[in-house]
C-alpha cells in the first residue's frame, strides 16, 4: 500500500506540473488518473520504492532536462545540415557502447534518451555485460571507449546520480 501512495503522490504532482492549473475539474481528473496509475504500477516498484523519496534525485533530474534538450537541439541541427548538404554526408552503422549504469530503470532511461535524440537509436541492450548497441547516423569511431564517450558520456554522468 505504501508503494501505491508514493506512486499516487508522484503521478499527481506530475499531472499538476504538466497541466499547470488548479482548476477543480483538472485536479479531479488528475486525482483519478493518479489513482489508476498508482494501482496499475505499484507492482513494478516492489523493492526500490524508497528511491523516490530522495530529493537529490529530483535535483539531478532537473539538471538532466536542459542537457537532454541541448543535445537534441544539436542533433537536430546536425541532421538538418546533413539533409540539405548536397553530398548527404552520412556514415551509418551500429556501434557498441559501454555503460556503467546497472539498474533496469537507468539503462532504459539512457536507451530511450539516445533513441529520442535524432541521429542515434538504441538497437539492443546487453545488460549483463553493460553494452548498448546504437545505430549512429554518422559513425565517427568503432572504438568502444571513444564511441561511449561521444554518445552516452554526457547523459551517463547525470543519470548515474539519478539511478544509483
Amino acid at each position: 500500500m505504501k508503494n501505491a501512495i508514493i506512486l499516487f503522490i508522484l503521478a499527481f504532482l506530475i499531472w499538476i506540473g504538466l497541466n499547470w492549473s488548479v482548476d477543480p475539474g483538472i485536479l479531479v481528473a488528475g486525482f483519478c488518473v493518479a489513482v489508476i496509475v498508482a494501482l496499475l504500477t505499484k507492482g513494478l516498484f516492489k523493492e526500490k520504492i524508497k528511491v523516490f523519496a530522495r530529493p537529490k534525485r529530483y535535483f539531478w533530474f532537473l539538471c538532466y532536462i536542459p542537457v537532454f534538450i541541448w543535445e537534441c537541439v544539436k542533433a537536430n541541427l546536425d541532421g538538418a545540415w546533413r539533409v540539405v548538404h548536397p553530398q548527404l554526408p552520412i556514415n551509418p552503422g551500429i556501434v557498441k557502447v559501454k555503460t556503467t549504469l546497472k539498474s533496469d530503470a537507468g539503462i532504459t532511461f539512457l536507451a530511450n534518451s539516445l533513441t529520442l535524440k535524432p541521429g542515434t537509436m538504441t538497437v539492443d541492450i546487453d545488460k549483463e555485460n553493460g553494452y548498448l548497441y546504437i545505430h549512429w547516423v554518422d559513425v565517427k569511431t568503432q572504438d568502444i571507449q571513444k564511441a561511449s564517450e561521444l554518445i552516452v558520456g554526457r547523459f551517463e554522468r547525470i543519470l548515474k546520480r539519478i539511478f544509483v
